[in-house]
């Protein structure tokens, strides 16, 4: 293992840890703390969605995340308030597990730049 992927594999740990403290309850995975930078993105408060209603919080979730490296942009927000994004730069082609390392690598850059929460 290499030196970043220990200070990954840390600063993914203290995340969740963090979120543990805060939520009461420690987000299971990625898809988890995906889902939970959705529905703050989303920004309508803890309510019940749908099943499709939650696979959108999750891509929403990896449009804003992989937007701070201008991947995708904001359009704008439908007539109910859900924001729609569009591909800026084309990802490059990843395996799963590369995939996974990459979101995770953004998902602690938007909780330490855009909530400065840890």
């Amino acid at each position: 293992m290499t030196n970043v992927d220990e200070q990954l594999v840390a600063e993914w740990e203290e995340l969740l840890n963090v979120l543990e403290n805060v939520l009461g309850k420690r987000p299971a995975d990625l898809n988890g703390v995906l889902f939970l930078i959705g529905v703050q993105e989303l920004g309508k408060g803890p309510i019940t969605f749908t099943k499709e209603q939650k696979q959108d919080l999750m891509h929403i979730a990896i449009c804003k995340v992989l937007s701070l490296s201008g991947f995708y942009e904001l359009e704008g927000l439908d007539k109910d308030g859900w924001p729609h994004w569009r591909v800026v730069e084309k990802l490059p082609h990843f395996s799963l597990i590369s995939q996974e390392t990459l979101l995770k690598m953004h998902v602690i850059r938007y909780f330490k730049e855009e909530l400065e929460f840890f």
